[in-house]
């Protein structure tokens, strides 16, 4: 929901009678209601379950979807829009962390060791389909007078359905049975007790730092690509086509990484190689994109940066887990998630702070005039050296160990003593019968 204007914002800001910066704000306010609610969702999913915070944050995200849907209706005044809009978007972003907090904690509740981090891919990459879905269908229905109408519909038939199908079909929290030993213990620590372990944990600080960093320059990416490209010549149909392709190559990689840290549990050198590549692909779309009729090399600075960025994200929050264990799931995962929320808007109002006017705009096809014929050079730049630098810091200061499978592996060993005892200890109890008959 929260990039359904970001690959047509020239085309909504003409249509609303409102600004770019306006049109921003409907994906900024994300990050803006991420921030308080992240500590509250943190605590519903280590105290109350997964249940019941799926279900509400499916009702939640219905009804901002409907109230969008509202806000275009013709007998809505046109001043009366965009408050209306900007209201279904809060409600929206209420929904989003109860959603994307919730894959360390399915992962770790629901699958044993060897699964966990495919099955936090499949339910992270939940996410990034949906980004793809927006690039794909967003510029492809916003081309006519009611098409916004008919694009807020669109996206609101699935929002209902979820809603639906969470409120009938999710029954249980946890299994009948823990998947591994760790899922014994996911709650062990309160609260509280747990932030407190996270703020004092070096190697979970400069992971909380650097990845939320690197979450941060993806969602400006996500948010700003069609206005980064339509003041070079590119169509909005093509802005959306890099996203989506952006995002696809994402899922490759991550479903491909995943599978191998699996097998290896190199959590930390998957996650430095990858953070490596992500900035060099983020600095080649930087320079590439200021380059007019390139389509070619865009969309390949464009793979190369969601292939190699989107692989370390499940990959990220399941070492998050590792170095910070035995503070619940929920909680380590959601502290690194507000720490992107942060520095999300920081980045966006930064790099926003940093266009200037262009004096030529003969070759833009962006549709809002003049507040959409802004120069990008030095913002992209400035985005490519805050990745860099998030980057850097990471493979030069991050060490941990991996502290939940070295404890499922002592427990794991005690198991296994414990029941070659038992054979032992009836061995010697047979002996002494038969030793006294």
């Amino acid at each position: 929901q929260w990039l359904t204007f970001a690959p047509v914002a020239d085309h909504v800001a003409e249509k609303l009678s409102i600004s770019l910066d306006q049109v921003n704000w409907l994906s900024v306010v994300y990050m803006v209601v991420a921030i308080p609610l992240g500590f509250v969702t943190t605590w519903m999913l280590d105290t109350l379950g997964l249940r019941l915070t799926m279900i509400l944050g499916s009702w939640l995200n219905m009804t901002g979807s409907v109230m969008r849907v509202v806000g275009v209706l013709s007998s809505v005044p046109q001043w009366a829009m965009f408050p209306t809009i900007m209201g279904g978007q809060t409600l929206g972003a209420l929904a989003q962390p109860l959603f994307i907090f919730s894959p360390t904690k399915l992962a770790a509740l629901w699958f044993p060791e060897h699964q966990r981090a495919t099955a936090n891919m499949i339910a992270s990459m939940s996410n990034p389909l949906g980004l793809l879905f927006a690039n794909i269908f967003s510029p492809m229905i916003v081309n006519g007078t009611n098409s916004l109408l008919m694009l807020l519909f669109i996206y609101a038939i699935p929002a209902i359905v979820v809603c639906f199908l969470a409120t009938v079909g999710i029954r249980e929290s946890v299994p009948p049975t823990p998947p591994s030993a760790s899922a014994d213990t996911s709650n062990s620590e309160p609260f509280l007790q747990g932030i407190k372990l996270l703020l004092t944990n070096k190697a979970y600080v400069m992971l909380l730092l650097s990845f939320g960093s690197g979450i941060a320059i993806f969602t400006c990416f996500s948010t700003l690509l069609e206005q980064i490209l339509c003041v070079k010549g590119y169509s909005s149909d093509f802005a959306g086509l890099c996203g989506a392709l952006f995002i696809v190559f994402g899922v490759i990689g991550a479903a491909f990484l995943s599978l191998l840290v699996d097998k290896t549990k190199r959590f930390t050198e998957a996650t430095k190689i990858s953070m490596c590549l992500t900035s060099l692909s983020c600095t080649a779309f930087a320079v590439v994109s200021q380059m007019r009729e390139q389509k070619a090399i865009v969309i390949v600075a464009c793979v190369l940066f969601g292939l190699f960025g989107f692989a370390v994200y499940p990959v990220a929050m399941e070492l998050s887990v590792e170095c910070s264990y035995p503070v619940g799931e929920a909680t380590s995962a959601g502290m690194i998630f507000i720490s992107g929320q942060v520095q999300s808007i920081i980045y966006i109002v930064l790099l926003q702070a940093l266009t200037t006017t262009k004096a030529d705009s003969s070759l833009s096809k962006c549709a809002a005039g003049g507040d959409a014929n802004l120069n990008w050079m030095v913002p992209v730049l400035v985005m490519a050296g805050l990745c860099c630098l998030g980057s850097c810091c990471f493979m030069i200061i991050f060490r941990t160990e991996y502290r939940r499978l070295r404890t499922e592996a002592a427990v794991a060993e005690a198991t296994d003593e414990s029941s070659q005892a038992m054979p032992e200890q009836a061995l010697g109890r047979q002996a002494g019968r038969s030793s006294h008959a």
